[in-house]
């Protein structure tokens, strides 16, 4: 089997870093990709589709100090779904994102060196450790970070 995703985007803000409470360092951050094409009348089109990005260990660290939204990035990583139940409204809440395992920095300014450490394939917690209140839920409304 296989769970890979490769995106090239650019940072929709600046990455949001925290620990959890055994001091794993995780960063999130949106990314934003384009798709243009001509539709059948000859008229161009562009869809944005916005993926929410999550690194963790050295990468959050590297991530957090070398990111900035607008900047061109190039992500690999792999595509995961968790859910939790709403504190509030009981409801159950799903949100996908992209385990970020490396990046590397784009566009004008040139490139940086490839990002590869820290996340959960390297040793990093699984998803619901040290985040929420003990059940894997979201620390604060139904924004999981």
């Amino acid at each position: 089997m296989l769970n890979k995703v490769m995106l090239i985007g650019n940072l929709g803000r600046d990455p949001e870093v925290r620990s959890t409470t055994s001091g794993q360092q995780v960063a999130n951050f949106t990314l934003a990709t384009n798709r243009r094409w001509t539709d059948k009348g000859g008229q161009r089109q562009e869809q944005t589709e916005w993926h929410q990005i999550v690194c963790w260990g050295k990468t959050a660290e590297i991530a957090a100090q070398y990111l900035t939204k607008g900047k061109q990035i190039f992500v690999e990583g792999r595509i995961q779904t968790r859910s939790w139940e709403d504190r509030q409204s009981g409801e159950k809440k799903y949100r996908t994102e992209i385990i970020c395992e490396n990046f590397q920095m784009l566009g004008q300014r040139g490139g940086g060196p490839e990002m590869d450490a820290g996340g959960p394939s390297a040793g990093g917690p699984t998803y619901d450790e040290g985040l929420g209140g003990g059940h894997g839920g979201p620390e604060d409304d139904d924004i999981p970070f």
